[in-house]
């Protein structure tokens, strides 16, 4: 069935459930040991973790995600772009609440690549005092076929 463009559209702002997201210091440590960073247990968070904290908190998995703008993995969607902005650093330990929505959705047609929507969403992590402290914004590109 054809998800319209006004269906999609009026999810722009409407909040995802969110949660909250630790980084718990073994992960961390195993984290920046595989990415070649220094592994520590302590102080200052790589900043992938303003990436992967937000995704792990914004209350919705990534199907979950797909299944809200009428797609699934099966559909071959592709991750579009990352922007992630550090307002101050995010400490090991510490535990951040996210929130979030989809900001933007663009429906665009290819010659080759047919028509496919473009679905922008921004997450915030914010500290313990409520002070946003890192902002993930990601897109996915969802093929429609059927449209």
């Amino acid at each position: 069935m054809p998800v319209a463009l006004q269906d999609l559209q009026a999810l722009v702002g409407k909040p995802f459930p969110g949660g909250s997201y630790t980084i718990e210091p073994y992960r961390h440590w195993l984290f920046a040991d595989a990415s070649g960073a220094r592994p520590t247990r302590e102080g200052i968070a790589h900043p992938m973790e303003v990436y992967y904290g937000a995704l792990a908190g914004m209350g919705l998995s990534v199907d979950g995600l797909f299944a809200l703008v009428g797609a699934s993995a099966d559909d071959g969607p592709m991750f579009g772009e990352a922007t992630m902005e550090l307002d101050r650093p995010l400490r090991v330990g510490a535990t951040y609440e996210v929130s979030g929505s989809i900001v933007d959705v663009t429906r665009k047609e290819g010659r080759k690549a047919g028509v496919f929507d473009i679905v922008t969403f921004r997450l915030e992590l914010a500290d313990g005092e409520g002070r946003v402290a890192a902002v993930s914004t990601n897109s996915f590109i969802f093929p429609r076929r059927d449209a």
